[in-house]
């Protein structure tokens, strides 16, 4: 598998996520949305960085059940359903990446959402994997 992280110098300089990726495999992974559910299927932490970080944790499980490492995300869609709290988080949210998934940055978005699946969930990610 081959990643390839492209940021041109023309573009404002990327903060915790790649402005382009091209990925080469031969298995492409597709990671349904995932919040703060526990195994019993209980969403648990009170704040925003509590949340993306079991959100981050359970993504990052199923792309290791799947075989695949972060450094093989090449794309990771953000849905807060508060943007100016993801914002105000933001530094604290990318040190949670950084710890969980290291410096090897997928393309990314966040899009606000007006609420997710469970009522308690205040962010959801999902994302998709290049392996080999």
């Amino acid at each position: 598998m081959s990643v390839e992280r492209i940021n041109p110098a023309e573009l404002a300089p990327p903060a915790g996520f790649s402005h382009a990726v091209a990925a080469t495999g031969s298995r492409l992974v597709f990671l349904a949305g995932q919040t703060a559910l526990d195994g019993s299927g209980k969403v648990v932490g009170n704040t925003l960085p509590q949340q993306f970080e079991r959100a981050l944790s359970n993504l990052l499980t199923a792309l290791a059940a799947a075989g695949g490492a972060p450094a093989q995300l090449a794309r990771v869609t953000v849905y807060p359903v508060d943007v100016e709290s993801y914002r105000r988080h933001a530094p604290e949210l990318g040190r949670i990446w950084r710890a969980l998934a290291g410096r090897d940055y997928p393309a990314m978005a966040v899009v606000g959402a007006v609420r997710l699946w469970d009522e308690q969930a205040l962010v959801e990610l999902d994302g998709i994997a290049v392996l080999d």
